[in-house]
């Protein structure tokens, strides 16, 4: 069984890699969206971005975007029908301690608790941190965006470093992995951070009497309407 696993791995490359793009991006799409939502397929896209962008420099332009929409389709699928199923297709899947872990980590650090496992490599997990969206009602356009941006830039990084260093990126990177985690949780506090100063520092900029009344005015118009008193007539009526 293994035996034929690892041959159709080896048809399924050669295909990958020797195709015409517009071959084989439409297919990418497919593998994409199959391993990140009902299949389990271990670094499949990594490896197929990998291999190509190192035999087809110039594929380095548009076949990691390939690989990250389908990406992105196959986790908004496993997002969907988990969010539609609840708690009870989550646990059926996944192991309760987890789903308890994943949930503590978007209770604390929100999105980041997405972005960051969608931008590391195998063996990150990643499936459980996309299915806890879905219980969690995690916003659907946010979700698709935040997949989006991080795959596109995993993707991207790993051709342009295939066309310079080989095939040894996908070893350096599982190799290497606590390392890139450390990086890059640090670069995501560091922008999260700036996000919350920027925000902060716009609405302490902000007038504090913008919906008030000038105190100069309002004076103004006190010592009008004493001096001209309304008419005697009015008064009365």
């Amino acid at each position: 069984m293994f035996d034929w696993f690892r041959a159709g791995g080896r048809h399924l490359s050669h295909f990958i890699i020797s195709m015409p793009l517009y071959i084989a991006a439409p297919a990418m799409l497919v593998i994409g969206a199959l391993d990140s939502s009902l299949l389990s397929l271990p670094e499949i896209n990594d490896w197929l971005v990998i291999m190509r962008c190192h035999n087809q420099h110039s594929a380095v332009f548009l076949f990691p975007l390939f690989a990250a929409i389908g990406s992105v389709i196959g986790c908004w699928l496993l997002y969907t029908i988990v969010r539609r199923g609840g708690q009870a297709v989550l646990r059926a899947r996944f192991r309760p301690e987890h789903i308890e872990r994943v949930e503590r980590a978007y209770a604390h650090y929100g999105f980041l608790a997405l972005i960051v496992p969608a931008l590391l490599p195998p063996p990150m997990p990643f499936k459980v941190f996309v299915a806890c969206a879905g219980t969690l009602e995690f916003p659907r356009w946010r979700f698709i965006t935040t997949v989006l941006i991080a795959r596109g830039l995993r993707y991207y990084v790993e051709g342009i470093l295939a066309v310079f260093y080989g095939t040894e990126v996908l070893r350096f990177l599982r190799d290497n992995g606590l390392v890139i985690l450390s990086a890059t949780g640090l670069v995501c506090l560091l922008g999260w951070g700036g996000y919350l100063l920027w925000n902060r520092w716009q609405v302490g900029g902000r007038p504090s009497h913008l919906g008030a009344e000038p105190s100069g005015l309002a004076e103004a118009d006190s010592t009008s309407a004493a001096a001209n008193p309304p008419p005697a007539s009015t008064v009365s009526q």
